[in-house]
């Protein structure tokens, strides 16, 4: 029976130990989660009203990127840029999202075309895209952030 206690004694310290592991410190933990979150694609991205109605992530993307154009479009529709620059046809246009809803507009030009006064468009597109319905900023973790992307405006539709 003498045998049986300390087998048993045995058996509970053993298996206590073998219960013990290593807990990660805090810092582990956020090093990993970091790593792990992929910082370059937002979890929702920016939207309007419109398209909050859409269950589909990939199609209320799509038509925030359509309501968006559709609206400069139509700002930019009558307007000078066309008398102006009559071989402009296509403007992009790097669009920024903040986080309190704000939204910027800024002419992208490629460096090898023609020469356009660039400080002219900059102002008439400041002046012309004002407005904007509410948009929703993106979300990623949980947290509204900012997000930059580069649409391609029509302006001379033929």
């Amino acid at each position: 029976m003498k045998h049986y206690y300390f087998f048993s004694l045995f058996i509970i310290v053993t298996s206590c130990q073998y219960f013990e592991k290593q807990v990660p410190s805090e810092k582990e933990l956020l090093q990993k989660e970091l790593k792990a979150i992929n910082w370059k694609e937002v979890d929702e991205y920016p939207s309007f009203a419109d398209c909050d109605k859409l269950e589909d992530k990939t199609q209320r993307k799509q038509c925030f990127f359509e309501y968006l154009t559709q609206l400069i479009q139509e700002k930019l529709q009558v307007d000078t840029l066309s008398v102006l620059y009559p071989e402009l046809d296509t403007i992009e246009v790097k669009v920024t999202v903040f986080p309190d809803s704000r939204m910027q507009f800024e002419p992208q030009f490629p460096k090898d075309s023609v020469a356009y006064d660039t400080i002219k468009i900059d102002s008439i597109l400041h002046v012309k895209l004002v407005d904007f319905p509410k948009v929703n900023p993106a979300i990623k973790q949980g947290i509204p952030v900012k997000t930059q992307f580069i649409l391609p405006v029509i302006i001379k539709v033929e």
